[in-house]
């Protein structure tokens, strides 16, 4: 089975081909300080090839929703070393999702201060999950170039900090219409200034933050997520296909280690106007980094995902949420623990870190 071989991921030796995908779970403290669950919670998977972390903020200005891990202050740091000692002592690979929310948040809580995106546009047809329940968007500040600035300088400073937490390399989230992805898109760049307009300008902020991370740690322990024709968020390109094109084609140009490649889900239809295309079909043959297929995939698709040899890893969301033990699953044609959705976000030990594995 071609999920189960090793193989070699930038300068990292991974045991098999099935990487946990970032999933937000929500049990950080207010402070976003992950605590003994979270250990826990990443040492059970540690029979993944390779670990993406939830998404971790990389500054407070990052903040979008309530309970989500951060990687800025020294107390966060030190609450990670655990985690990633944790997950080595048991012959895993974790790498840091990094993340800035844009205009996916809320003032309530954001110490009152409104989130920041590409242009003044609130998110429509959706509301946000806050410490005081669901509410509707506000029209966030647009973000000033110096702001920008300092930003991709956040980035690279959050790298710094995990690798200093022990992580194996970092991941910019640039995928699911948060602030990277909501520059690529017209919905929520208006701008008229090098950010914004055509598809270069658009793009320039993720690059920037590329080469920020690539000069801040080294290109082998870079990575970067993308979703191409995925419109969670409000995310809605005039251009998506030549919009992504020109993105992959100047990440080439860089050094460094993989690109996960988020395809649609169901769940969230893609406008009328978007291509049909199968992401990976399309955009993998562009990518020069090792690729990572990732959302939805089963046993089956996956194999036969790697049978068709563009991508090099498959990445499992709910599927190692509710089976800790997926790569053993697989290996033996075991059956599955179905995932709890009402405990995905939020809570304690229920949905978490209790998931039976084989045998028990």
């Amino acid at each position: 089975m071609k999920l189960l071989e090793k193989t070699q991921l930038g300068k990292l030796a991974l045991k098999n081909k099935m990487a946990m995908s970032a999933m937000t779970r929500s049990r950080a403290d207010y402070n976003g300080i992950v605590g003994d669950m979270t250990v826990q919670y990443y040492t059970q998977r540690a029979s993944a090839g390779l670990i993406f972390t939830e998404a971790i903020r990389i500054s407070e200005q990052a903040t979008g929703s309530p309970l989500t891990p951060g990687i800025y202050s020294s107390d966060q740091i030190e609450a990670w070393k655990k985690v990633t000692k944790s997950v080595h002592d048991h012959g895993g690979i974790i790498i840091a999702q990094l993340w800035h929310t844009g205009r996916v948040g809320h003032s309530i809580d954001r110490n009152g201060e409104l989130p920041l995106a590409p242009s003044a546009i609130p998110i429509q047809g959706m509301q946000h999950f806050t410490s005081q329940g669901l509410k509707d968007y506000e029209t966030p500040q647009e973000i000033t170039i110096d702001q920008i600035r300092q930003t991709v300088k956040d980035y690279g400073q959050a790298a710094r900090n995990a690798i200093q937490a022990g992580f194996d390399g970092v991941e910019l989230h640039a995928a699911n219409g948060y602030l990277p992805s909501q520059f690529l898109a017209e919905s929520a760049n208006q701008r008229t200034d090098e950010y914004g307009g055509s598809i270069p300008n658009k793009a320039r902020f993720v690059l920037e933050i590329m080469q920020e991370l690539i000069s801040a740690v080294g290109g082998d322990r870079v990575g970067i997520k993308i979703s191409p024709f995925h419109p969670y968020g409000h995310m809605v390109l005039d251009d998506p296909a030549g919009t992504y094109t020109y993105l992959v084609e100047e990440l080439g140009k860089l050094n460094f280690a993989y690109i996960e490649l988020m395809k649609r889900s169901p769940y969230f239809p893609s406008p009328a106007h978007y291509p049909a295309d199968d992401e990976i079909e399309l955009f993998g043959k562009m990518i020069r980094q090792t690729v990572i297929a990732n959302a939805g995939y089963d046993k089956a698709s996956g194999e036969a995902e790697l049978e068709k040899g563009i991508a090099g890893l498959i990445s499992f969301g709910t599927l190692f949420l509710a089976n800790p033990d997926l790569p053993k699953r697989f290996e033996k044609d075991a059956a599955l623990n179905p995932p709890d959705r009402a405990t995905m976000f939020g809570g304690g030990e229920q949905g978490y870190i209790d998931y039976p594995f084989l045998n028990d």
